[in-house]
């Protein structure tokens, strides 16, 4: 153990440092649009949503969704938790062909794009437009390294979405 130290884990820590000090630059132009653009597919979203639900309601609020999808819309339905229906992803992706659902998952994902991503990075830009993360290379199982505040690493890219705000 002693030359893996020696030889990978100790001139990782120098790496690391730098890598921290350094940062990573950010379009703060770019993910700003990228927010205001998301801005308005979430609000023709909700209005798609508002009309087939025949109302406005908390989308947001699992126990309001379930109402509106389950018992106002008769959607068939899975199990009821104790604070109403089940609204999570598995019981949504299994109801995706009906519109209202659909245009649900695409809220809650452009929302999370747009809260985690467009205003959670932007927070966290420096003067100098780089944002800084500190890297773990002891807290994963398998040796990985991790990252936090902000975890720079979870930015999806298997969407096109997910993609063009890695660009940024």
């Amino acid at each position: 153990l002693h030359e893996l130290y020696y030889t990978a884990e100790l001139p990782l820590c120098r790496v690391l440092a730098e890598m921290e000090l350094a940062g990573v630059r950010v379009d703060a132009k770019a993910l700003a649009a990228f927010g205001t653009a998301m801005d308005a597919e979430l609000k023709g979203l909700e209005r798609a949503i508002y009309e087939a639900a025949g109302g406005s309601f908390n989308i947001n609020s699992p126990k309001q969704l379930g109402e509106v999808l389950f018992d106002r819309l008769g959607l068939p339905h899975g199990r009821k938790t104790k604070t109403g229906w089940s609204t999570n992803a598995d019981v949504l992706e299994k109801l995706r062909e009906h519109r209202i659902v659909a245009d649900v998952l695409q809220y809650r994902q452009y929302a999370k794009l747009k809260s985690t991503y467009c205003d959670g990075l932007l927070k966290v830009i420096g003067p100098d437009g780089r944002v800084r993360t500190s890297f773990q290379m002891t807290v994963t199982a398998t040796g990985r390294l991790s990252s936090t505040e902000p975890n720079l690493q979870n930015i999806p890219t298997r969407t096109p979405l997910g993609s063009e705000l890695r660009r940024m």
